[in-house]
């Protein structure tokens, strides 16, 4: 099995940073467990193709052989983590069955955005996989009955880098993340409502967003993973707020929160119940309600306890069944590995 990321991810440099300390995973995403079910497994990048590689496509499209479901089964697999890697592999780098992750595509269907060929690069690999399950279904009508196999299974975490950690001495709110269906507008009015209840709080956000942000509220730059972790060890309550989405944007920051013992308060939107419990590893609230979430975040600094508890069963909620050994184990089944 051979996994792919683009060139401008830098698996060397990742791997190096992970041999610094700074990464969790050897691979992005832990992905080198892959090597346990596949001692052969081997990592590699993928360039953007070039014109005459897109019209050489054009005249002899390559599709991969039909998914085998079957354990052990011999032969060339290509792996992506994403649906724009997956184009790379198809055009530059192809194998005899190619699987790929599908991150941004359904979310684009559904806003009724341009997604070029897509289609035809999904519907020309041996099987599709999502780690949020509100895009099982709309990815299937993407694709088609005819379409290659979808399989669901859920994300995880590297639970000894992000460490259970003791609870901080001093309160303090805690929001990461700037991909594209984050929510700073909302995220910023829950914690001016924090602010205004609970002045001794700290809050603390990493966000791309130019928006400036209210009063008590401090903007961190982008950080290393190795700084993230002690963020979250900071933390007493880690709160995030999304757009309407399928791919469940918010998943990464809830399992490193929880697996270092921290209660999540988040957006719910499809999937994300696969990851957040609510009302035991942390509380829901809907799309755009500022006024649900900081009532959450409220709730939590205000019950030591209840934070405290929710925090113990997010981690043991990680360890039982969202580590990257179960994401790599899941993944390495639907290859037939």
């Amino acid at each position: 099995m051979e996994v792919l990321f683009a060139t401008e991810r830098d698996v060397a440099g990742w791997a190096a940073d992970h041999a610094a300390g700074l990464r969790p995973g050897l691979w992005p995403y832990g992905l080198e467990a892959l090597r346990g079910p596949d001692p052969a497994a081997r990592i590699a990048s993928v360039a953007e193709p070039g014109r005459l590689q897109v019209l050489r496509d054009r005249v002899a499209p390559r599709r991969a052989s039909s998914a085998v479901g079957a354990r052990g089964v011999d032969g060339d697999v290509g792996v992506t983590w994403d649906e724009n890697v997956a184009r790379r592999m198809l055009l530059t780098r192809p194998h005899d069955r190619m699987y790929t992750g599908v991150i941004w595509v359904t979310d684009r269907v559904e806003r009724g955005q341009d997604v070029g060929r897509m289609r035809d690069v999904l519907r020309r690999m041996s099987g599709l996989w999502v780690i949020s399950r509100g895009q099982v279904e709309p990815l299937r009508r993407f694709v088609g009955e005819d379409g290659p196999p979808v399989g669901f299974f859920t994300f995880g975490v590297d639970e000894e880098f992000f460490a259970a950690r003791p609870w901080p001495e001093r309160p303090m709110v805690l929001s990461i993340g700037g991909d594209r269906d984050r929510d700073p507008a909302t995220l910023f009015s829950t914690l001016e409502r924090v602010h205004a209840d609970r002045p001794d709080v700290e809050l603390v956000v990493q966000t791309t967003s130019d928006a400036a942000p209210p009063a008590g509220v401090a903007v961190v730059p982008h950080v290393s993973h190795r700084e993230l972790a002690e963020l979250y060890a900071r933390a007493s309550v880690v709160a995030v707020a999304t757009r309407d989405n399928l791919h469940a944007s918010g998943m990464t920051v809830s399992l490193e929160a929880m697996a270092t013992g921290r209660p999540v308060v988040m957006t719910d939107t499809p999937g994300i119940e696969d990851y957040v419990e609510h009302e035991r590893t942390g509380l829901l609230a809907p799309v755009g309600d500022a006024d649900a979430l900081a009532g959450h975040v409220l709730r939590l600094l205000g019950d030591d306890d209840e934070a405290r508890r929710f925090g113990a069963a997010g981690r043991a909620a990680v360890e039982d069944r969202l580590t990257t050994r179960h994401l790599a184990a899941s993944l390495a089944e639907f290859v037939g590995r």
